[in-house]
């Protein structure tokens, strides 16, 4: 073993650089010596504001405490995404987290609520979802057991400076200054140093590429491959712009569907988060704005941020002695609010596979193939939104609607549509809740349920559906509201101040 600490080299701040930063100094501490590379003439992407729920566990994992790292980050509370115009125009149905009922071992909830649909209980399906009902009402309180399943609408900037401030209190060091060039090792072909202006050289022996979008290392230098998932998710345009708020934060993010893509509005404390993701084939970028602006709310805070994306994953995560992380090793649109979370998931397996000298083969191979399932996995849960649909009154539904799917998620709609089960694999993401929200959201209705929901006698059925019903409904009237809640734990006294006036 390396007697030395590990000299680790992150390429790139932002919130992939400072996410990666803070948590390896905090996992490891002396055992690496940790520098970043970043410049404040380069900007950062700054769009994924809006988290699921394992973020809570990756704060808690750094010791974070919850209400000052929502101040810092003007957050607020989410409970899941509406989704507006995806099955059909005027029609929405809301992915909350957590669960649904309660679940048999051998059958989810959603068995027993398709067998009370046969026998005269027509209350939908949302009536059972706690996050889902409190979302809807707008309340929101820490219960106890965490009950009340959650994530955070956040700023990633501030995200960012927060994360940067522990990185730094806890032994890394930040170098000011513009990647040049990045100098491999002429006999392994591994990465040597990072080549900045004013002819200085980072040396390292491992190096995180957090360069985003320009790739810099794993495809810059190290030539790793790109395969495009566009033919599946078209949309390859974005633009964001944040405006102020008009009205107290609700603790959901809104995905509206367009006839080329769709919008998010994502309610912080000081401000909201807007944007339109559009595929350029049919809609231009002029357009697109046009579009955006006529349909936000409140004061424009800043310039609009345009982004060209190429949907699609770098097919070698890991190469040699570089990992990439975030943008640099791939893009799905935010649909699902997945882009924080892959950078976290990367992070973490980083911490449980850091190299002790000499880097293995054997980690390489199994970090990459983690993360690629990972990707994979995610990609089908965000093509499901787009062909699972009744929309054809737009050239990009049409094509959506009938285009050629991956052969795992067609198994996963068809296995749906005919049994109503979900079945997961590796640790998937999403649970079968999410699985059976959006699918049913989108239209799908099973043909069929399992048997085991059919063993409960009328009475036995009434108990238990009544039972739930009644549950979420005296849980979520004991809430407070969101924005009341917010401005008491972790409201900054500006947008307590704003929410006030918005009230």
């Amino acid at each position: 073993m390396n007697a030395k600490p590990l000299r680790v080299v992150v390429a790139g701040g932002g919130t992939g650089g400072w996410m990666t930063a803070a948590a390896l100094v905090h996992t490891l501490g002396p055992v690496i010596d940790l520098t970043l590379v970043e410049s404040d003439a380069i900007g950062t992407i700054g769009v994924g504001e809006s988290t699921i729920p394992p973020i809570v566990l990756f704060n808690r994992l750094l010791g974070i405490n919850e209400a000052e790292f929502m101040r810092a980050t003007q957050a607020t509370f989410k409970l899941g995404i509406m989704f507006e115009n995806w099955k059909d125009v005027g029609e929405r149905y809301f992915h909350s987290f957590g669960s649904t009922g309660k679940d048999h071992w051998s059958a989810g909830f959603q068995h027993f609520w398709l067998h009370g649909q046969t026998q005269g209980h027509d209350q939908p399906y949302d009536d059972y979802a706690l996050e889902l009902q409190a979302a809807m009402q707008s309340k929101f309180a820490h219960l106890p057991d965490d009950r009340l399943n959650y994530a955070y609408q956040l700023d990633s900037a501030l995200y960012a400076a927060f994360l940067r401030q522990r990185a730094e209190a806890g032994g890394a060091k930040r170098v000011e200054g513009r990647i040049s060039n990045v100098e491999l090792n002429g006999e392994t072909g591994d990465i040597a140093a990072l080549c900045l202006d004013g002819d200085r050289r980072i040396e390292g022996d491992l190096f995180i590429d957090c360069t985003g979008f320009r790739a810099l290392l794993i495809e810059g230098a190290l030539h790793a491959g790109y395969d495009d998932w566009s033919n599946w998710l078209p949309c390859d345009s974005a633009i964001a712009i944040q405006t102020s708020s008009v009205r107290p934060a609700v603790p959901y993010t809104r995905a509206i569907a367009h006839d080329a893509g769709w919008q998010w509005r994502i309610p912080l404390q000081h401000r909201q988060g807007n944007g339109i993701v559009y595929c350029s084939r049919y809609l231009s970028k002029d357009a697109a704005q046009e579009r955006l602006f006529d349909t936000i709310e409140g004061e424009k805070l800043v310039k609009p941020n345009v982004i060209s994306f190429t949907t699609g994953v770098r097919r070698k995560q890991w190469h040699r002695n570089c990992v990439a992380v975030g943008l640099s090793g791939g893009f799905m649109e935010p649909l699902e609010s997945t882009s924080i979370h892959l950078i976290q998931r990367a992070v973490l397996r980083i911490c449980r596979m850091l190299p002790a000298g000499k880097v293995s083969e054997h980690d390489i191979a199994e970090y990459n193939d983690q993360m690629f399932t990972d990707m994979e996995q995610i990609r089908d849960f965000l093509i499901l939104h787009y062909k699972v649909t009744q929309r054809r009154d737009s050239p990009f539904w049409r094509q959506v609607a009938t285009m050629e799917i991956p052969e795992s998620l067609a198994h996963k709609i068809d296995l749906f549509r005919e049994t109503g089960r979900v079945f997961r694999k590796n640790e998937e993401l999403f649970v079968e809740n999410s699985w059976a929200q959006v699918m049913m959201g989108q239209g799908i209705m099973p043909q069929s349920y399992h048997p085991v929901a059919a063993k409960l006698r009328p009475e036995e059925l009434n108990a238990f559906l009544g039972g739930l019903r009644d549950g979420v409904a005296k849980t979520v009237a004991s809430l407070p509201e969101h924005h009341a809640y917010v401005a008491r734990y972790c409201g900054a006294a500006d947008a307590a101040a704003q929410a006030h006036r918005a009230a």
